[in-house]
């Protein structure tokens, strides 16, 4: 028999040595004989708890005891009861004798009576943490008798140990034994072990080993009364000394103390049940146990009920004894997060928390989760990582962004919501310093390309902030490339006014980037004609841009002067002062406040708005209300880029974007420019004079543009000015009936020919009396007639 107990408890290991776990400091009480020893794995150094116990007589009762308790503890298995992780029997022989030792190894837990003191709760939150951790021995003790029908025999104060996540664990089961009350033909003690119980401990029936009434008792009889007595101990603070002191109630609290007297009945068959006492006890009922039972059945739950209770969960979490939020809730929230079970609420909860750890407990605990939840399909906590990034952005490195983070937000650019896509957008400020130049200038700017013609215009207004706000992590070639043509070409001739603010504002933020040659020919050309924008803080901001930039060039020219030519043609912002801050959000993507001239399209005090198509909401919006912007009737026909066909996930990404194709090239270096809303006059004159400053079309040439002179603008190389066409002189009209090309299209080296002079009006004279034509008046057709002489002149 004892070789039997003896396989059944042994391990591998023949001696301590073997033990594949190290022992180390002892704690200062533990249940019985037993020794409860903090302790590691010798594998990976994760903490457990080692409890031994010996005896010099290999057929001790006690260790007899604890070969069952070893053997209880192994077969057993449920949440609140300790987990079991190993065990061995040793015999060592020394002068004396041998020596016989059993070694328990558990998951890691100190005993309750030292957690207790470590907590130091008082008040409500003491109770709450007690109320948990009786409900959890409740449930322990109601699982052995109600289930099992095992009777423990011994549940009191040091029979119950707090794991790392401030759970209460039962387990000392030496005495534990079958419960023999339904076999008519048991006699002798139903608890072989009972002699191990102390004294003040057992019922009136276990005291007198009367084991006919033990039987005819229920099965949770003994264990109630010690139910009762583990009560007793915690309130007191003191352990349980003769069973006497049980009748004073003085610390148990009124609304524990009906059950607490149910539990101490003298009658056995009146006892309350461990299961009645979780059911129906006032005591259990309050927010720390509502909490953990929520978030431990959360699988369990709608999804109305998960929304409801993650948005008061950040408030619940402050009046929570906040060692327990740390160690119990904080783990149950992480594990809900990353398996999916979570609302997308959770996740402010989960920060509130993790702003309560170091910075070395938040990097293991927290950003391993935030990490993983990027790759979430479920939008609402996409939505939620990115609103919140300004919480814990900082804390990611630089190659978390760039190899996991950055491939799933970018998906977000595309996205068919607005919101999402403006998210993504103002996320980048934070990661965009983290990011490679293979991510900024190969993907990033790309996708930047793609939302500065948006259909929503504050996402347009925004992609020109953001632009001017990580251009110093671009290299030099790349702004060289992408920054002017990006302001100028497509800021500046938006038709929402704030868009060509931001334009303004962004070609001043990055100032110091560009020589004095750019500033000259590319940059003030463009802004000065904004002198005149309908926009009253467009026009303000050009005044301010132009002082600036003009400052900049007579710093220039003092210095050539002065023959220092060094730093001539970079004098930038830093030498600027007062111009921190430039680049700041505009707006949010979906409504718009402030005043009419920022929430409409630009329209001259003095002109007639051109007739566009509207639509219903744009006709039901008062004039100061949050307005759609891509509801307004200004923007109805303007073109909207192609929507990614994801409805959920990160998205597929679109439009022609895929990372693996992408070029050395940036999205402004060959601009296709818009086909936009016609403008309002003034506005069509301005943008007029942008793309042609030098010449001055007549107003009623502008409408005359045709598709054909902007794809003619559109192909030109990356290398080419943009403006080089503005350098041909405007040719006369004699000159300009000999170059007509026989396909009737424009020249490319002048693609702004088509409004330089309004069509003729009258017949056309003839060329000239030299060549032989004669005074005879032009052919009704002039296509005609220009073939001819075409054909004449031996053009091709």
């Amino acid at each position: 028999m004892f070789n039997f107990l003896k396989g059944v408890v042994g391990g591998s290991g023949g001696g301590q040595k073997d033990l594949p776990y190290n022992i180390g400091d002892p704690y200062p009480s533990a249940w019985s004989s037993w020794s409860h020893f903090r302790g590691t794995s010798k594998d990976d150094g994760s903490p457990v708890s080692i409890f031994s116990l010996s005896g010099s007589n290999p057929q001790d009762g006690r260790l007899a005891a604890g070969r069952n308790g070893v053997k209880r503890l192994r077969t057993v298995r449920h949440p609140n009861i300790l987990s079991f992780l190993y065990s061995t029997e040793v015999e060592t022989v020394d002068g004396s004798g041998t020596k016989v030792t059993i070694y328990i190894v558990t998951e890691p837990a100190m005993p309750l009576s030292e957690k207790i003191k470590e907590l130091s709760l008082e008040g409500t939150q003491r109770d709450e943490y007690y109320a948990w951790g009786l409900h959890q021995i409740a449930k322990a003790v109601s699982f052995l008798n109600n289930d099992c029908k095992l009777v423990h025999g011994n549940v009191c104060l040091e029979s119950v140990v707090v794991t790392q996540t401030l759970d209460w664990k039962l387990h000392a089961f030496d005495v534990l034994s079958e419960y023999d009350g339904t076999s008519g033909t048991a006699t002798g003690p139903m608890l072989p072990y009972e002699w191990l119980v102390g004294s003040q401990y057992k019922s009136v029936e276990l005291a007198k080993s009367d084991w006919v009434a033990i039987r005819k008792s229920p099965p949770w009889a003994i264990d109630s009364w010690g139910l009762g007595c583990l009560i007793y101990e915690i309130f007191s603070g003191m352990k349980l000394g003769k069973t006497e002191e049980l009748r004073n109630t003085a610390s148990i609290p009124k609304s524990l103390l009906p059950d607490y007297q149910r539990l101490l009945s003298s009658t056995p068959s009146r006892r309350l049940n461990a299961s009645k006492l979780i059911e129906n006890s006032e005591y259990f009922q309050n927010k720390l146990v509502d909490t953990i039972h929520f978030m431990e059945i959360l699988s369990l739950k709608d999804s109305v009920e998960k929304d409801t209770f993650f948005r008061k969960l950040p408030n619940l979490t402050e009046q929570l004894p906040r060692q327990i939020v740390l160690k119990k809730l904080f783990p149950l929230l992480t594990s809900a997060l990353e398996y999916g079970s979570a609302a997308a609420p959770a996740l402010t909860a989960l920060l509130k928390i993790g702003s309560w750890l170091s910075a070395e407990e938040y990097t293991l605990k927290v950003l391993p989760t935030i990490i993983k939840l990027f790759a979430s399909n479920d939008r609402a906590i996409r939505v939620a990582l990115l609103q919140h990034i300004d919480q814990y952005g900082e804390s990611l490195s630089a190659r978390v962004v760039d190899e996991q983070v950055y491939p799933h937000v970018a998906t977000g650019f595309v996205d068919t919501s607005s919101i999402l896509r403006e998210l993504t957008l103002k996320s980048m400020l934070i990661m965009a310093p983290k990011l490679s130049q293979r991510n900024l200038s190969g993907s990033l700017l790309k996708y930047l390309s793609k939302l500065q013609v948006d259909e929503e215009p504050a996402i347009r207004t925004n992609t020109t902030i953001l632009l001017g706000n990580i251009a110093s992590f671009l290299n030099d070639g790349t702004r060289k490339r992408v920054l002017i043509n990006a302001f100028t070409v497509r800021a500046l001739r938006d038709t929402f006014s704030p868009a060509r603010g931001a334009g303004v504002m962004a070609l001043c933020a990055t100032s110091s980037y560009y020589d004095t040659t750019e500033i000259a020919t590319r940059i003030l050309p463009n802004i000065v004609v904004l002198t005149i924008d309908p926009d009253s803080d467009v026009r303000s901001k050009v005044f301010q841009a132009v002082d600036q930039f003009m400052q900049i060039l007579k710093q220039s020219n003092e210095k050539s002067n002065a023959g220092d030519t060094a730093h001539a043609g970079s004098l930038g912002l830093a030498s600027m002062p007062g111009n921190a801050g430039l680049l700041e959000w505009a707006m949010s993507s979906l409504t718009l406040k402030g005043k009419p001239s920022d929430q409409a399209p630009i329209a001259a005090s003095n002109s007639v708005r051109p007739v566009t198509t509207t639509t219903a909401a744009s006709s039901e919006t008062p004039s100061m209300a949050p307005v759609r912007v891509s509801s307004s009737s200004d923007f109805a026909d303007a073109p909207a880029p192609p929507s990614p066909t994801s409805t959920d996930g990160w998205g597929e990404i679109e439009n022609g974007i895929h990372e693996e194709q992408y070029s050395d090239k940036d999205g402004w270096d060959d601009i296709e420019p818009l086909e936009e809303p016609k403008p309002s006059s003034v506005l069509a004159n301005i943008q007029a004079a942008q793309k042609r400053p030098v010449s001055q079309p007549k107003p009623q040439a502008t409408s005359l543009r045709s598709k054909s002179t902007v794809k003619a603008v559109a192909t030109k190389d990356e290398d080419d000015d943009l403006w080089g066409s503005i350098a041909v002189p405007t040719p006369k009209i004699a000159s300009k009936s000999l170059k007509v090309k026989t396909s009737g299209a424009v020249e490319d080296d002048d693609p702004w020919a088509a409004i330089a002079a309004p069509p003729p009006t009258t017949k056309a004279k003839p060329l000239s009396a030299g060549r032989g034509r004669g005074t005879k008046a032009a052919a009704p057709k002039l296509g005609a007639q220009r073939i001819n002489r075409t054909s004449s002149s031996g053009m091709q």
